[in-house]
């Protein structure tokens, strides 16, 4: 290709009037539910702590002072923020970055909608993840699968993430990846193993959630009991094709043991030799304060509209990605 055509968008002009409807569609679902939709900031003093999210940052003077503002991975802080100061339920689409390679299914720059229900748990809200695929792509009939995370390893991988030994996840993680033999992080043996055996093979006849995650992994949902007395985490992630979509919790509203979390993801950073994120002491004093019992999901926009365009590439559903931003 020569440069000069560098300039020109890689989506069609069917692709960005198809890509108009289906935001215009989202924003009617929450209409019709009366669902508030916000905007919230793209900057912020502090980031997510998770140890296996990079994000963007940029400098800037504000008050004389030169500050590091990070670009956001998610809005769900913010959003957090205006839930415990009475918002209601809400949703919004925004723009959020993310420091991974860009890829057939990932752009640094990427749209997500994100929303919470006052009152909902988990089990809920992914009944409503399903009325809004079902709305969105116009089938009646759509219908999702449900699985449990163990159910998924033992189906997919024939091992029992709750009941492996370390030595064993390790062994089956350097049988499939190029990793595992020197990783003594459980969980990411276990994430290892779930995107090599697990996650190119569900959501194909239809879309797969998995649900009650190790409570290791709960970050910013509460967990509980199953029913085998098993420690898991209130959380869900929606699958299709493939391809993960979205990834929703049963929201945790105990700013202390939030705070403990933070504090375990920076142990696990600082580990890595990666940088230790400071508390986001905003969001603890939401907490704080009293965030409402709520559920709360976030979808790639994106990814879904790969899905229902059949689109292979996540560049061809963005008018201008990788190399021509």
């Amino acid at each position: 290709m020569s440069q000069p055509e560098m300039w020109r968008p890689i989506a069609s002009m069917q692709m960005l009037q198809t890509r108009a409807k289906l935001l215009r569609s989202i924003r009617d679902f929450f209409w019709q539910r009366e669902i508030l939709e916000v905007d919230t900031q793209v900057l912020s003093l502090t980031s997510i702590s998770d140890p296996y999210i990079e994000v963007l940052s940029t400098s800037a003077k504000c008050l004389g002072k030169e500050q590091t503002y990070y670009l956001q991975s998610s809005p769900e802080f913010a959003m957090k923020r205006l839930l415990a100061a009475g918002s209601g339920c809400i949703y919004q689409m925004s723009k959020v970055f993310r420091k991974e390679e860009n890829s057939r299914r990932h752009s640094i720059e990427f749209t997500l909608l994100e929303w919470y229900r006052l009152g909902l748990d988990d089990w809920q809200l992914m009944a409503e993840v399903e009325e809004l695929i079902i709305s969105v792509s116009q089938d009646a009939s759509l219908r999702c699968d449900y699985k449990s995370y163990q159910d998924a390893f033992l189906t997919y991988a024939d091992v029992d993430p709750f009941e492996a030994k370390l030595s064993q996840l390790q062994q089956l993680a350097h049988q499939h990846t190029e990793y595992g033999l020197d990783e003594t992080d459980r969980d990411a043996l276990l994430d290892l193993i779930f995107n090599a055996l697990i996650e190119p093979k569900i959501g194909f006849e239809r879309p797969c959630f998995i649900h009650s995650y190790p409570a290791s992994q709960a970050a910013l949902a509460k967990t509980k009991q199953n029913f085998e007395g098993l420690e898991t985490a209130k959380r869900f992630e929606l699958y299709w094709r493939g391809m993960e979509l979205a990834n929703g919790y049963h929201e945790l509203t105990d700013g202390q043991e939030q705070a403990s979390r933070f504090n375990r993801d920076n142990q696990l950073r600082m580990a890595q030799g990666k940088e230790v994120r400071a508390l986001d002491e905003n969001l603890l004093g939401a907490l704080a304060a009293g965030l409402p019992n709520c559920a709360g999901v976030a979808l790639g926009i994106d990814r879904l509209l790969m899905v229902l365009s059949q689109s292979q590439d996540i560049q061809e559903v963005m008018p201008f990605a990788k190399e021509r931003v």
